[in-house]
């Protein structure tokens, strides 16, 4: 019976550790996913105004202006940089 405690306090250790891990690599994954945005952003930003307007999507991030109506819900015509990131995270 002791064995069956100690492969059970195991297998739960075990699982706990890949459970932790996973949720790591969650993490690691947004992380680079939003300096990738941000590196894209930045480059399509074409006057430095910190925001984009559909022309510029069109030309630096075409995923972007093709969802533009939809990442721009008060219809400024202009996206920032929060709202892509809140658009990929939404996904």
């Amino acid at each position: 019976m002791n064995i069956f405690r100690l492969y059970i306090s195991i297998f739960t250790k075990v699982i706990c550790c890949l459970c932790l891990a996973m949720s790591f690599s969650v993490y690691a994954d947004d992380a680079k996913l939003n300096q990738e945005l941000t590196a894209k952003f930045k480059a399509a930003d074409v006057n430095h105004d910190g925001k984009l307007t559909l022309a510029e999507a069109q030309a630096g991030m075409p995923r972007v202006a093709a969802h533009f109506s939809d990442i721009d819900t008060q219809n400024r015509g202009f996206v920032t940089l929060d709202q892509i990131i809140a658009m990929a995270d939404s996904r």
